[in-house]
């Protein structure tokens, strides 16, 4: 897959993968905001609801009170005529004449406000009744064409009740005009209160703690629960005791500390499987394209290893074949001097690549735990001279120095005199093969605390922040285009971290483009 193809890939699957967890985020935001106004709604209800029923137990009490009290004084009612409807129809066919009329009159039982509150001193309390009358006339009842008639009507129906609606409104005129001048504890108790609210809360499936108050003016009354506290975001209110034109002072606040907990636990379950899924799902692709990543890498990493690893391997094969080639001559296989040489060549050439190959399997058995370490311990300083007196023949083919700066006053580790030998010479050989020109490498040794640095530092090409970070992955190289000025394979910086980490040390690197290398080495004292 190439790296387009590739890049094309894994922006699809993201923006893919945003989309269904935007839109995921989207439907939970849009079910708690419906869930919300559904609350709303029905606290709205419930509060209209109470306020009616409020509104109803105090007329009922009133209305009772007031019938009593009719009852109790027996006095006959002061009537006063309000209307007179008059209605006049003649048939001709039958030569009947009818006349209807209906009159309003209201009755006054002098019953003054004070009966139902000391404070009340000037309602009157009555009912409105509708007396009405038919009078049927026969024959000629005109005279000359008025409408006089005669004394008495030949039929009279005569009707007499209350008129409902107006009698009504009489009542709660009168009604609202007396009890407004009650105390607010008198007309509503906080316990009937609290009652009549969850009644209706749970009859419309609010089942959450709640708290209430009537506010009087914006000001709190007594008639409140112990906990209400008024909060804008979880509190809602309606008018309650509205007198004759429509005003109130008093308020009826219902708050709800766990409104929104309530509001999203209808949503917890089908949310948590929502959010599970797609927490599965970002998982599931983060480890996939986490994968994809990797392979590519290793793909990358295994050709480049090839390509690296056939480079190192055509030199000395072609030396091998040149100095085979060379001894098999006529004229040099008798010259035993020159024989010796090409043999010498074809012994270095093969050691070159059996430590190329050794290199590998010692990766291979460190990774697998398969390659035995034995510790005892050692003078590191000792150890450090081994490794410079390994690579001094390089260093002065290439007329370069190694100086040494040994200023730790304690030496002595837990170490194996092999593998950490190696290790040395590892960093040794990279800044040697990494100075263009002829290598100057310092060697510094000194004590912090109870342990022991050992410094490497070349003066060669130096490496990047990238290359920092990834020295010590296994075949890493940084890259130089297609120039093999510099053999290797990736290994060795590898085999190095392996090594010291398991002798309990730590490497670092600290390097800049251009100005050379320092190679850390810090390992634990045996005190």
């Amino acid at each position: 897959m190439n790296k387009s193809r590739f890049r094309l890939l894994v922006f699809l699957m993201s923006l893919s993968l945003i989309g269904i967890i935007l839109v995921q985020l989207y439907w939970i935001s849009t079910s708690l905001d419906k869930n919300e106004e559904e609350f709303k709604y029905h606290v709205q209800q419930v509060l209209g609801n109470v306020s009616n029923t409020i509104k109803e137990k105090e007329l009922v009490t009133f209305y009772n009170h007031y019938n009593k009290i009719i009852d109790s004084t027996g006095k006959v009612p002061q009537e006063d005529e309000l209307k007179e409807i008059y209605f006049y129809e003649r048939d001709k066919k039958t030569n009947e004449t009818i006349i209807y009329t209906n009159t309003l009159v209201a009755e006054n039982y002098g019953i003054n406000g004070s009966f139902f509150d000391k404070n009340a001193n000037s309602v009157n309390f009555g009912n409105v009744v509708s007396k009405r009358k038919t009078e049927v006339y026969s024959g000629n009842s005109l005279n000359d064409g008025s409408l006089q008639m005669r004394s008495f009507p030949d039929v009279t129906i005569k009707k007499s009740g209350s008129v409902s609606s107006l009698d009504k409104a009489n009542f709660e005129v009168a009604f609202k005009d007396v009890v407004s001048l009650k105390p607010l504890q008198e007309r509503v108790s906080t316990e009937q209160l609290g009652k009549y609210l969850k009644d209706e809360l749970h009859k419309y499936g609010v089942k959450t703690p709640f708290e209430f108050g009537i506010y009087s003016n914006g000001l709190a009354t007594k008639v409140r629960s112990e906990d209400f506290k008024y909060d804008v975001k979880t509190t809602y209110g309606i008018p309650v005791f509205q007198d004759n034109e429509g005003m109130s002072k008093y308020q009826l606040l219902v708050s709800f500390p766990q409104k929104n907990k309530f509001v999203f636990s209808s949503l917890i379950g089908i949310s948590s499987l929502s959010l599970l899924f797609t927490l599965v799902i970002v998982l599931t692709y983060s480890s996939a394209l986490n994968q994809l990543i990797k392979q590519k890498q290793i793909s990358e990493i295994k050709t480049d290893f090839i390509n690296n690893m056939t480079h190192e391997f055509k030199t000395p094969i072609a030396t091998i074949n040149l100095a085979l080639d060379a001894i098999k001559n006529p004229k040099i296989i008798d010259d035993k001097e020159k024989v010796q040489r090409y043999l010498q060549m074809i012994k270095e050439e093969n050691k070159r690549m059996h430590a190329q190959v050794e290199n590998v399997l010692r990766i291979s058995k460190l990774e697998k735990n398969e390659l035995d370490i034995s510790k005892e311990p050692r003078d590191v300083t000792e150890i450090i001279e081994d490794a410079i007196e390994h690579v001094s023949l390089i260093v002065e083919d290439r007329e370069g120095i190694v100086h040494q700066h040994f200023n730790a006053q304690r030496s002595t580790i837990l170490l194996n005199e092999v593998h950490f030998t190696n290790v040395l010479v590892n960093v040794l050989d990279n800044a040697i093969k990494y100075s263009p020109n002829a290598p100057v490498i310092n060697v510094f040794t000194e004590n912090i605390k109870d342990f022991i640095l050992i410094k490497i530092q070349d003066q060669g090409a130096g490496m990047s922040k990238v290359a920092q970070k990834r020295v010590f992955e296994k075949f890493y190289r940084e890259h130089t285009g297609d120039l093999h000025n510099v053999k290797g394979h990736g290994l060795g910086l590898a085999y190095v971290k392996q090594i010291v980490e398991d002798h309990n040390g730590q490497i670092f690197v600290e390097s800049e483009k251009g100005k050379g290398s320092t190679f850390i080495i810090k390992m634990p004292l045996i005190n």
